[in-house]
């Protein structure tokens, strides 16, 4: 696996064993490990759904899907929870910057899904020293949809696909060119305020939601400073610990108040930005 980080032996851990990150450095993965009491998450789950009241929709139909930590308070505590934030140093080191984060929603008896693919294909940063942590706001189990990672694939880059497909939640409905066998899959089960981590390649996906029970989850994407943008114009983050020594992302503000104008305004330009690296080569997205 490619990396410039520091290895575990240079640090102490904070969370995570030795063992454990010797583990995901083998496998890609992590889980799990708990952030929050089930009612906290409860708590952040409810001002989600307060915030689709108020839209009168699913926030997976709006634009707020996407880094939603930039218009709103709650996501913006998410991003920097210190339990989170501790075991993603364990691994990447102590200067990190939230370079995005999305909500993945699927409510009951939802036929969305996600394909078999690697996250770093279109993402277009310089090194795949990338971890997402993916925040369980309820329970996410095999019957309603949870994530699913093929262990150990995150060593190398694969070629994919895009298919736009209808119910595909991926921007391009991208699929990995590769067979995954199924007897290798790990399903990716948490209850509400535990979170998984995840390698930026690692191959993963998840299945529809079949079930009465709604699925709701928060993946933030860490990133080390020394990190920056190469498919694309200057790109932004947010700096979540530590300090940034490099300056190769603008620094993106912190929301005063849910839906604040100038937050909202901000999200807006950061997202069309950040669409516009993972449409690129296509003729879908902002123009």
């Amino acid at each position: 696996m490619e990396t410039i980080s520091p290895t575990s032996t240079e640090r102490p851990t904070k969370v995570l064993t030795r063992e454990q990150v010797e583990a995901y450095a083998r496998d890609g993965f992590h889980f799990p490990v708990r952030a929050m009491s089930a009612e906290e998450a409860g708590r952040y789950r409810g001002k989600l759904e307060s915030l689709e009241q108020q839209l009168g929709q699913s926030v997976m139909k709006t634009n707020l899907r996407n880094k939603p930590h930039l218009a709103l308070t709650w996501a913006d505590e998410l991003v920097r929870h210190p339990k989170v934030l501790d075991a993603v140093e364990d691994i990447l080191g102590p200067n990190l910057l939230c370079w995005s984060s999305s909500l993945f929603v699927k409510d009951a008896r939802d036929a969305s899904y996600i394909s078999w693919h690697q996250d770093s294909t279109y993402w277009g940063l310089s090194h795949p020293d990338v971890i997402t942590a993916w925040i369980a706001l309820s329970p996410s189990t095999r019957a309603n949809g949870c994530m699913r990672v093929d262990p150990g694939t995150h060593l190398n880059q694969l070629p994919h696909k895009d298919t736009f497909a209808a119910n595909n939640l991926l921007t391009r409905g991208q699929e990995v060119e590769a067979e995954v066998d199924e007897k290798r899959v790990v399903d990716i089960e948490l209850e509400p305020g535990e979170f998984s981590l995840h390698h930026v390649r690692i191959v993963h996906g998840s299945e529809p939601n079949p079930s009465d029970i709604r699925r709701v989850g928060f993946a933030v994407r860490y990133i080390p400073t020394y990190l920056r943008q190469i498919a694309g114009p200057r790109d932004s983050a947010m700096l979540v610990r530590g300090v940034d020594d490099y300056h190769h992302f603008d620094m993106e503000p912190r929301p005063k108040a849910d839906m604040d104008p100038e937050a909202v305004a901000a999200h807006a330009q950061v997202t069309d930005a950040a669409a516009r690296i993972l449409y690129r080569g296509t003729d879908k997205g902002p123009k």
